[in-house]
């Protein structure tokens, strides 16, 4: 009889035993994030518009078609003045980039992040159990982690990862593995480590589609401090609720519009193709497909899927009778808070922002962190979510949506839910965020040193009759964006030099634009217009 009950009472309580240990180990998974530290190079480093302008002028490969290139991709890209860049396209070695160069460019983000965030966490570099470095386009030895460890003295037993090759996707991509290793570690800190390296990666030739990485990336990166244990869930900001990773690698046509390759001259670089837009929309429609059920509420999918089939069964009934319906969109922001979108260029911000039907508001952190930081590959989505927590947006509960796309071709999203009101701490955005976002994105400065780089521009003037003559910049600095004006653009004479008019009623913030798209050749040099009218005077000579 003791024995039939002993068997009875192991039948029940056993149950009931592996069941409790089933969601203690589920509490033991959950993905913390601690802090993060994105980094802020030294002024020295800061890539204005003059900077840009020589390093263009010092690169002998390009042409005058190459210049106008330079100068769409500039002025559209949504970059402003205060960007990074690498320290050796100050010293004019980007022709000739040296190994030490690439490692100096690493060890002061080392130097400077990872330092910074122990030191605020509290937590010794021998507490770390995991390390995740991953910059794409860099492969030393030893290897980045390497010197990482004997920087920071960590542990013999660190579990260590080295991510290259995965692109602007890279930062989730490191989350999800760390996010997976807690699974099977308890009680566990992760550290993980991103940037990109640029100094042995500036392209110097005329590839219009290698050119085009040179305007947008810039220098960054971020350490990110991660953890499983339950006992530091109040000192946590988010917790990771879930993570998609999609990959067309299979599709050779997403496979070849990220490549870095090297061109006819032999110069390497990164070739950004023109499928690229096509690609990345394809990749992000199967990645949203995949995270939208996990992360809207049942009320938003039901009415989707009425609303699908509803216009399914009018696309086939009513058109013969000429009806149409308009195409259902799934509202995102029935559950979520918050974007945080990849600054991959300012196409990539719009069509997120357009697909997903997001406002300015929502697009602003995005496209504030683009003009101020550049596009600073997989560490974009810190600076991000870093103009998010300086706005003191991100309040407790809220959910924040991060999208990232990479060379491959992927697609990576997660979504983190907020666990306690954030602002307090300062970040990289501390002492710039009270100016942003600006007035206008537009960068006077920018137009008017390029044309004077591009075009061998002597002066850029503009006539108004409350101003007086003014430089462009100037000009628009006053708050003359909003006056209509007539462009006038000509060469000085010389031997087989034709003169070019270009005119039209245009705004300034579009000037530059204009003098591209619609210039001609004149035999003789242009009237000067009314003084009645705003007139810019662009004086070129060979």
């Amino acid at each position: 009889m003791d024995a039939l009950m002993l068997v009875y009472a192991f039948l029940i309580f056993y149950p009931l035993f592996m069941l409790w240990r089933w969601i203690d180990g589920k509490k033991d998974r959950e993905c913390y994030l601690l802090d993060y530290e994105c980094y802020k190079p030294t002024h020295d480093r800061k890539l204005d518009t003059q900077t840009s302008g020589q390093v263009i002028l010092r690169n002998k490969n390009l042409g005058l078609n190459e210049y106008k290139f330079l100068l769409r991709a500039i002025v559209s890209s949504g970059i402003g003045e205060q960007t990074y860049g690498p320290r050796m396209i100050f010293t004019g070695q980007e022709e000739n980039p040296t190994l030490q160069d690439s490692i100096t460019e690493m060890e002061e983000f080392f130097h400077d992040s990872i330092g910074k965030l122990l030191a605020r966490s509290g937590i010794a570099p021998k507490e770390i159990d995991i390390l995740v470095v991953n910059v794409s386009m860099q492969s030393l030895v030893p290897s980045l982690p390497a010197r990482i460890i004997n920087h920071y003295k960590l542990r013999e037993d660190v579990k260590v990862f080295n991510l290259t090759g995965m692109g602007c996707s890279a930062s989730l991509i490191s989350v999800n593995i760390v996010q997976n290793i807690f699974k099977i570690y308890k009680n566990a800190y992760a550290l993980v480590v991103t940037s990109e390296s640029l100094s042995p990666n500036w392209y110097s030739g005329s590839d219009r589609s290698m050119i085009l990485a040179n305007c947008l990336f810039r220098s960054g990166g971020c350490a990110v401090l991660l953890t499983n244990k339950r006992a530091l869930k109040h000192r946590a900001m988010l917790k990771l609720k879930c993570l998609v990773r999609t990959h067309h690698g299979a599709s050779d046509e997403s496979y070849d519009c990220c490549v870095q390759r090297e061109d006819d001259q032999g110069r390497s670089g990164f070739h950004l193709g023109k499928s690229l837009p096509k690609v990345a929309t394809r990749a992000l429609v199967d990645n949203l497909r995949e995270i939208a059920p996990k992360i809207l509420p049942v009320r938003e999918l039901l009415r989707f899927m009425v609303v699908s089939f509803i216009r399914k069964y009018w696309s086939r009934h009513g058109s013969a009778k000429g009806g149409t319906s308009p195409k259902p969109v799934i509202n995102f922001k029935t559950g979520v808070d918050h974007f945080c979108i990849h600054t991959g260029g300012k196409a990539v911000i719009d069509g997120i922002g357009v697909s997903l039907d997001l406002t300015t508001y929502d697009l602003e952190p995005a496209r504030m962190t683009l003009h101020r930081f550049g596009n600073t590959s997989a560490s974009s989505l810190w600076y991000v979510l870093g103009y998010m927590e300086a706005k003191r947006r991100l309040k407790t509960g809220d959910r924040v949506l991060m999208m990232s796309f990479g060379a491959g071709f992927k697609c990576n999203s997660c979504l983190w839910e907020v666990l306690r009101d954030l602002g307090d701490a300062g970040n990289a955005w501390t002492d710039c965020i009270d100016s942003y976002p600006p007035n206008s994105l537009a960068n006077p400065f920018m137009i008017c040193e390029f044309l004077r780089c591009c075009g061998h521009v002597h002066s850029i003037v503009g006539f108004d009759q409350t101003q007086g003559f003014k430089s462009l910049a100037e000009l628009i600095t006053a708050g003359q964006d909003s006056i209509v004006v007539e462009v006038l653009l000509w060469r000085k004479p010389s031997t087989h030099q034709e003169f070019n008019l270009i005119f039209g009623r245009v705004e300034p913030s579009s000037l530059l634009q204009t003098l591209i798209d619609n210039s001609y050749d004149s035999d003789t040099p242009p009237n000067l217009p009314s003084n009645e009218s705003l007139a810019f005077v662009a004086t070129f000579s060979q």
